[in-house]
């Protein structure tokens, strides 16, 4: 079993402990960092009454772009598909 470690990040100035996989400590502090730098980036650019309004953008967008990429992994394997079943099908029908 994966040894578990426990952390503190800050996430729109809240403290949070986490208890995660060592594997995991890096990408979890990539993405703390990410979405600090994504709120930092939005009190800079848009008027907002607290930290939960930016946070609720960054969530917002990262979600977005998590759909979307999903979406076009999604396309390119159907895309995949339809090739093969192409294929396929001229085998079938030269034979």
């Amino acid at each position: 079993m994966e040894e578990e470690i426990s952390i503190s990040v800050t996430i729109a100035e809240r403290p949070y402990r986490l208890r995660i996989s060592r594997a995991e400590e890096t990408n979890v502090r990539k993405a703390v960092a990410l979405i600090e730098q994504r709120i930092r980036e939005y009190s800079g650019n848009y008027a907002f009454k607290d930290r939960q309004d930016l946070l609720a953008m960054v969530a917002l967008q990262y979600t977005t772009s998590f759909l979307n990429a999903d979406n076009r992994s999604g396309r390119e394997e159907i895309h995949e598909r339809l090739k093969q079943l192409d294929s396929l099908l001229g085998k079938h029908l030269q034979s």
